[in-house]
């Protein structure tokens, strides 16, 4: 029994390649990687990761990943991109909770702009050099923020 094409959980004949061989070679998004030299390989002959594993480049980099000490393993741009959209959705979160928090306090936008409010933001808010200018914040978040809080106020009013 195999699993879709492109599953994270690879197939079986994967799955066994990967308990055979131990730390040489791992499994992302479907595909068998060596880990060392991070290039895909044949998981359904044996005898070709036997080959890549006895080549002089498999030789040659293995002793190079083992001087770094850093294992460096090769992420399918499906797994990427998932690290990307959850960053995004954070950086998006932050903006929001800034915008809505200068509005509940009265705080003009343009205070964003001030350096001493960048600096204090970069330093201390986690994504706080995200923050875009006032005027993106007026263009981008802030009908966002309006649309939220009338949707409250309507729910309210219920």
């Amino acid at each position: 029994m195999e699993t879709a094409p492109g599953s994270s959980m690879g197939t079986p004949a994967m799955r066994d390649r990967v308990t055979e061989f131990g730390s040489e070679l791992h499994e992302d998004g479907g595909k068998l990687f060596c880990t060392s030299c991070n290039v895909v390989l044949n998981h359904v002959r044996k005898s070709a990761i036997n080959d890549h594993l006895k080549s002089k480049t498999h030789t040659k980099r293995k002793a190079e990943f083992e001087e770094q000490m850093v294992r460096k393993k090769q992420r399918t741009l499906t797994a990427s991109l998932q690290c990307n959209s959850t960053a995004q959705t954070e950086k998006t979160s932050v903006i929001q909770d800034f915008v809505k928090m200068c509005l509940e306090a009265n705080i003009p936008l343009e205070k964003a702009d001030h350096p001493s409010v960048r600096a204090f933001l970069s330093r201390y808010v986690k994504n706080g050099s995200s923050i875009p200018k006032s005027d993106q914040l007026r263009k981008a978040y802030l009908p966002d923020g309006y649309d939220n809080e009338n949707q409250l106020i309507n729910t309210e009013d219920r």
